[in-house]
């Protein structure tokens, strides 16, 4: 009798802390093929970026891509949820400086627009301010 009941709390130890773990994961890829649809009207899609900032573990998450003079980017960041769940996304030039931010007066925007002035890379960084799941996905399209 005692074996079984070893063998019933093991089994239910097991099953919770598992369930815990998954419930932990990151799941950006799916939230990045969400946000896609959600590029606005006249933009064409250019790449998808996940954002997983390991449950806290990484504050920032940093992509680059080469903008073209001309053309209007846009980027967008879907969580889980409604709004961005305190991800911000961060533009900067070659030169570090940044361009423009999803984090406007205190308020997340879901998504920010940069018509690009100058050929060259830019770097687009996720932060987490605030956040509870610290995962999202991003899109980045362009229209010119």
């Amino acid at each position: 009798m005692k074996n079984l009941l070893f063998i019933i709390a093991a089994l239910f130890c097991f099953t919770a802390f598992s369930s815990s773990e998954v419930s932990a994961q990151c799941s950006s890829e799916q939230l990045t093929d969400a946000c896609i649809p959600k590029l606005q009207n006249g933009y064409t899609f250019l790449k998808s970026y996940q954002i997983d900032g390991k449950d806290g573990a990484k504050n920032k998450v940093e992509y680059s891509y080469v903008f073209t003079k001309g053309a209007q980017y846009m980027i967008n960041i879907c969580s889980e949820g409604q709004g961005t769940d305190g991800i911000v996304v961060t533009l900067y030039d070659s030169n570090r400086k940044k361009m423009v931010s999803s984090l406007v007066n205190g308020q997340y925007i879901s998504a920010i627009a940069y018509p690009c002035n100058n050929t060259g890379i830019y770097y687009i960084t996720f932060t987490f301010d605030d956040s509870n799941k610290y995962c999202g996905g991003s899109v980045l399209g362009f229209k010119r």
